[in-house]
C-alpha cells in the first residue's frame, strides 16, 4: 500500500494505492460527497477496494479536488467526473494492457456510473448506495457494460424498490447484492457488507467476456 499523487490540471489528486503482484485487472473506487465528509477513508470505499485487492485486482482510492491533499475545490460533479478519468489515467499508465474497472459508494456511485457510461477504456463497473433520492441516475439506462450494485435495504436516501426498478432497466448484464437491515452507511453491518461487497467483486470478474463484449457491438 502506498499513497501517489495523480497529475491533474488543477495540481494533484491524493491517492492511495493498493497494488498486488501480477494483477488481473485495476479498479478506480470513488468516494461518498465531498461536503459531507466523503473521503478516500470512507470505510465503505476502503472494504469495497478490499475486496478488488483480495481478488488479484490492484484497486486505487483517491480524494476528489479540494479533500485531503487534493487540490482544487467542489465542482458540484462536473470536475469531480474529470477526477474519476484523471484516476482512470494514473492506473492506465501503471498498469497498461490489463482490464480497467470503476466503483464508488454514494456520490461516488453516480461518478463511476457516469465514467463507465462514457469512458470506453472502463470494462466494468461496481456502485455500491445509489443515492436515488438525492441525485438523477436515470443514465445508466445507456450502461452496456457489465455492472455489480450494491445497496441497503433500508438505505435512508434510497427507496429499495426504486432502486431495483432502475436498475432492471440497464441493458448490460448486472446483479443486485443487498445488504439486510442495514442503512446508507451500513452502521453496525460492516461484516455483511464485507461479505456482499466480496461477492460482487467474484460475479464482476466472473461475467462472460464474450457476452459483454456481445452487448457492447450491439450498442
Amino acid at each position: 500500500m502506498s499513497f501517489v499523487d495523480i497529475p491533474a490540471p488543477h495540481g494533484r489528486l491524493e491517492g492511495f494505492l493498493w497494488d498486488v503482484e501480477s494483477p488481473r485487472a485495476a479498479a478506480v473506487v470513488c468516494h461518498p460527497h465531498p461536503q459531507h465528509g466523503g473521503t478516500m477513508h470512507n470505510h465503505v470505499a476502503y472494504r469495497i477496494a478490499r475486496a478488488f485487492r483480495d481478488q488479484q485486482v490492484a484497486a486505487l482510492r483517491f480524494n476528489f479536488r479540494g479533500v485531503g491533499r487534493s487540490t482544487g475545490s467542489y465542482d458540484e460533479g462536473r470536475g469531480e467526473l474529470e477526477d474519476a478519468h484523471h484516476a482512470l489515467d494514473f492506473v492506465q499508465q501503471k498498469y497498461p494492457g490489463i482490464p480497467l474497472y470503476i466503483a464508488g459508494f454514494s456520490f461516488g456511485s453516480r461518478i463511476a456510473l457516469r465514467l463507465a457510461v462514457s469512458e470506453p477504456r472502463v470494462e466494468r463497473v461496481l456502485a455500491a448506495g445509489l443515492a436515488v433520492d438525492l441525485f438523477d441516475y436515470g443514465f445508466i439506462r445507456e450502461l452496456r457494460k457489465p455492472a455489480a450494485f450494491i445497496q441497503s435495504d433500508r438505505d435512508e436516501y434510497a427507496d429499495l424498490s426504486r432502486v431495483e426498478s432502475l436498475i432492471a432497466q440497464v441493458p448490460g448484464p448486472r446483479k443486485l447484492f443487498l445488504i439486510k437491515e442495514a442503512d446508507h452507511l451500513c452502521t453496525g453491518r460492516l461484516k455483511e457488507l464485507e461479505e456482499v461487497a466480496s461477492s460482487a467483486v467474484r460475479w464482476l470478474l466472473s461475467v462472460d467476456y464474450e457476452a459483454a463484449d456481445r452487448i457492447e457491438r450491439q450498442a
